[in-house]
């Protein structure tokens, strides 16, 4: 599964852990992706990879 959102785009971001010493070492930042079922435009259910920020703001459509 991919980590990245078909609607918005959302993906991982990286960054640095910083210690209490400041010794910084490489990480990442995962998006919450699921795998939902969505109604198209059609009326079709597909399943699609989607952040929750899109299900949470109502840019996609749940199939029940």
């Amino acid at each position: 599964m991919s980590r990245k959102c078909e609607i918005c785009g959302k993906g991982q971001t990286s960054g640095n852990n910083v210690s209490h010493s400041m010794r910084h070492t490489r990480r990442k930042w995962n998006a919450n992706i699921q795998s939902i079922k969505v109604v198209d435009a059609n009326g079709t259910v597909t399943k699609a990879n989607v952040c929750t920020r899109c299900m949470r703001s109502g840019l996609v459509e749940r199939a029940n």
